[in-house]
């Protein structure tokens, strides 16, 4: 139950006092009766919402199971009919309502006008010559919501909220017109609560208008996918349980909550207002056009579940905080921009009468011809957009961008867990993994409940992780093969361009390696992001975690850890190792027999910006693409049907077959969305020096990102059931981990794959406060009869040639030893990478401890729900003790 809100559900749920049970009651010879066709939709047309009830009209469907009635019978489908029999004998025994949905077909008629029995009809004699869905609706009424509300330590509202909101300049600017703001007419602000766990014994203590609507639909499902988890379908099997097992072995197709009904309308929202809640989301929340407007949030949790809703509100933060960073990063390259006229190493470069004439050594063996300097002034450009001086102070800002982004969304985080009774979740109410109660080999007497409960002992839990870390190496070095792989590929494709002879493919040569190179890592990327993570699942499993809170965060490490060797290793290629140890003329550096790679005599910082944008980019728009695009495709495929049956007029397309033809969210709901999210945030932090316009890109693909996945979620995706989550798990971790790091990372390419520091120590020593000269500076010189044996060009067009230059701080003579220069600059380089980091962390964790985790509004709240808990277990207690003692005075006397 909402703190910010006690959220009525519309119409009549668990009206099941006035049902007549025969009516609902799943019969005995379910198996043997009427079965749906593959979702047709032949019924005829009822009332509005009649598929959300059962056939009382007043019975709310909390749940659907749905089963394939094959016609070939056999052993395999008797087994799934024995195990459906015990599984739906067993939910009865718990006390849900099971009822069949009604066959579709519509009686036919005889010549006189007389109709058929359904089973002569030509409808449903064709029907058997099908597959069929059988659709089973669950009810849960008050007695079974009741008893597990009160097992789940569910918590509802007891009073309204009566303490006064501090008042702030954020008070003042609430008031504000806000464009961005939700309209009130049709998403009003809801009431605030103070709650408790609920009490059967104390139920007239909460706020409740009736039972029919106390708890909510989420709540509902919530209780019903708890009761589905644990049933049994194996009486002599311990370990055969749930819905989930059921669907693997194929006795059940699926099992969803329902949609609240249809998510568009023919008729205007502002004349006639929702059909239903859903509808509503998508109009306030999943319409393009509400793209610029805050989400409702409160709206979104009453629908899909706690869970969905933390990370739609962390999507939402993460995007406002994008805002800041993105408006700083347009500045920088616009900087860069507008100061690129007044470079001077860009200027000398593109200078073919003065510097940009020198002759570069060649860039292969014998085949490659000497090149003129100025050859490089397209990528002098690009690489000062993304490194001059603005790019340092925007590191500098990213650094501290990404604390203040995880300390005010912890704070956040902590007001969401209080609003939606969310503290606690883990340590108090989340129940044990079924999967482990059946699987734990061991048992132990709990230091809790001094109960024996399953256990996994070190010795069992040992060879399980050791296998885990194992296979999680063996796979990060098939990744590290596939860079090493693209590796080669770049010096290949590199030295096969230059060879051509053609001078403006040779100077394009660049380039065209980097952007190629990229979108095989892309691909590369894809392909074994997708094989790792059925590994990753299965290692999961096998690792036997207590609550779902362990496994989702050892599976969602895992899979990081994976990620971001996949992800980023390239661009740690470029950043720290490409051309720093490619050797000289007399003796280049090789890799497997291959030259090594040379960074442009203009640094490397316009492949790694190129690198990064094309990953992030491209990376983007194929999940949005797969997210997307896969279940439009397939939900048009499947729905076809039944929107054609529906057309001809033959009856209604029921919701719940509307549902099935809907994707599944799958059994890991919302790691790829989390997943994607924080893979983008590390490109916008980790490397962000390199590409300012990385914050920019992440805004733009995320105000994409949220409408789409609400659209996704509302019309293309089963409704989900209701998780509960008490934070966003281990991501937050991770995204502490990411903003760490990038204060290093940021260091270290500030230092050592820009020109910041030897631009720097040349104006100091040489260049007179200026970098007049500074290209002749950085440029060693080289003899090239000194060149090593087949590396010399054949053929040269330069003619006699005595002196080249290549990329380095060298000595002008045989040995070409690092000259003083270059020790210099090292020196510098560690210098400022050492204050660097240590300046930011200091100034990252005097932040972190001056932002407290819980506002002090929210605090005070807690504090007086505690108070309101004890003062409600004071007077229960008091009020037992009174009647304890009436009932002794009534006994004396009675004796007497």
């Amino acid at each position: 139950m909402s703190k910010a809100g006690y959220y009525k559900v519309s119409g009549s749920e668990g009206a099941e006092k006035n049902a007549n049970a025969s009516e609902i009651e799943l019969s005995d010879n379910i198996e043997k009766q009427p079965l749906h066709a593959a979702s047709p939709a032949k019924k005829p047309e009822g009332k509005k919402d009649e598929d959300q009830f059962l056939k009382d009209g007043k019975s709310k469907i909390d749940y659907v199971m749905v089963y394939k009635n094959e016609t070939k019978e056999g052993e395999d489908e008797a087994k799934r009919a024995k195990r459906r029999k015990e599984f739906f004998a067993n939910l009865k025994e718990e006390g849900l309502i099971l009822e069949q949905a009604d066959p579709d077909t519509i009686p036919a008629a005889t010549e006189e006008g007389e109709e058929l029995p359904a089973s002569e009809s030509p409808d449903y004699q064709k029907m058997e010559e099908e597959d069929k869905n059988t659709f089973i609706k669950v009810h849960a009424p008050w007695s079974v919501l009741s008893r597990y509300a009160e097992e789940m330590k569910i918590k509802m509202p007891i009073k309204e909220n009566d303490i006064d909101e501090p008042t702030t300049i954020w008070t003042f600017l609430r008031k504000v017109p806000n464009p961005f703001a939700l309209s009130t007419e049709f998403v009003p602000q809801e009431t605030n609560y103070f709650t408790l766990a609920f009490v059967r014994s104390r139920e007239d203590e909460f706020i409740m208008e009736s039972r029919d609507t106390f708890f909510s639909g989420t709540t509902r499902s919530r209780i019903v996918h708890e009761i589905l988890e644990k049933a049994r379908y194996d009486p002599d099997d311990k370990t055969k349980f749930g819905y989930d097992h059921m669907v693997a072995n194929g006795s059940l197709a699926a099992c969803f909550p329902l949609h609240d009904g249809d998510w568009h309308s023919d008729q205007s929202l502002l004349t006639h207002g929702p059909l239903n809640d859903r509808h509503l989301l998508y109009e306030e929340w999943a319409s393009p056009k509400k793209f610029y407007k805050q989400q409702p949030l409160n709206l979104i949790r009453s629908y899909f579940g706690d869970k969905i809703g933390l990370y739609f509100s962390w999507l939402g933060y993460y995007t406002i905080m994008l805002t800041y960073a993105a408006i700083f990063g347009v500045v920088t390259f616009l900087l860069g921009c507008i100061t690129l006229g007044s470079s001077v190493k860009v200027q000398e470069i593109c200078n073919e009468e003065g510097v940009g004439s020198l002759v570069m050594c060649p860039l292969c063996n014998e085949r490659c011809d000497y090149w003129h300097l100025s050859s490089s002034c397209f990528y002098s450009k690009l690489t000062y957009l993304f490194d001059n001086w603005a790019t340092v102070i925007f590191a500098i800002f990213m650094s501290l961008w990404a604390t203040m982004f995880c300390e005010f969304w912890k704070r956040r985080e902590n007001t969401l867990q209080y609003e939606w009774d969310l503290f606690g979740f883990e340590d108090n109410e989340e129940n044990v993994r079924p999967e482990f109660e059946a699987k734990a080999p061991d048992k132990r007497i709990s230091p809790i409940t001094k109960l024996s409960e399953p256990y996994l002992a070190l010795r069992t839990k040992f060879p399980r992780i050791a296998a885990s870390i194992m296979s999680i190496l063996f796979m990060i070095l098939l990744v590290v093969a596939a860079v090493i792989s693209v590796i080669i590929y770049r010096i290949a494709i590199k030295v096969a361009l230059a060879r051509t002879g053609s001078e403006f493919v040779s100077s394009m040569s660049s380039i065209v390696t980097s952007v190629t190179a990229s979108f095989i890592s892309v691909i590369l990327i894809m392909i074994l992001q997708n094989v790792y993570e059925r590994i990753a699942v299965w290692l999961t499993d096998l690792e036997l975690h207590r609550t779902e809170t362990e496994y989702e965060d050892s599976f969602v490490f895992k899979m990081y850890l994976f990620a971001f060797v996949n992800y980023y290793s390239t661009s740690f290629y470029i950043a720290f190792l490409k051309g720093k140890i490619p050797g000289n003329p007399s003796d280049y550096g090789k890799i497997f027999g291959l030259r090594q790679e040379e960074c442009d005599a203009s640094g490397c910082m316009q492949e790694l910006f190129i690198n990064i944008a094309i990953t992030m980019c491209g990376k983007q728009f194929f999940n949005n693409f797969m997210e997307l695009g896969t279940p439009v495709i397939l939900n048009c495929i499947r729905s076809y049907k039944g929107r054609q049956e529906e057309k001809k007029g033959r009856g209604k397309y029921e919701q719940w077959e509307k549902d099935l033809d809907l994707a599944d969210i799958g059994p890991r709901g919302l790691f790829k969305e989390y997943l994607e999210m924080v893979v983008q945030f590390g490109f916008t932090t980790i490397f962000v020096c390199a590409f300012p316009l990385a914050p920019f890109f992440a805004l733009l693909n995320n105000l994409i990102e949220i409408r789409l996945d609400a659209f996704k979620f509302i019309s293309q995706l089963r409704r989900p059931y209701a998780a509960r989550a008490q934070d966003i798990g281990a991501w937050y971790a991770i995204l502490v981990g990411i903003g760490n790091l990038s204060v290093l990372t940021n260091a270290l390419v500030l230092a050592f794959t820009s020109e910041f520091i030897p631009q720097a120590v040349y104006k100091r020593r040489g260049g007179n406060g200026t970098l007049a000269g500074y290209m002749d500076f950085s440029l060693s010189h080289f003899n090239p009869e000194d060149f090593e044996e087949g590396s010399a060009p054949i053929d040269s067009e330069f003619g006699n040639i005595t002196d080249c230059r290549y990329r380095g701080f060298y000595e002008s003579t045989a040995p070409y030893n690092y000259n003083y220069d270059n020790w210099v600059i090292l020196t510098w380089k560690l210098f400022f990478v050492l204050i660097y980091e240590h300046v930011i962390y200091l100034i990252k964790f005097a932040l972190a401890y001056m932002i407290p985790d819980v506002p002090d509004f929210v605090r005070d709240q807690i504090r007086r729900e505690n108070y309101l808990a004890q003062q409600a277990l004071h007077e229960a207690t008091l009020q037992r003790a009174l009647r304890d003692d009436q009932d002794d005075r009534k006994g004396g006397a009675s004796n007497a």
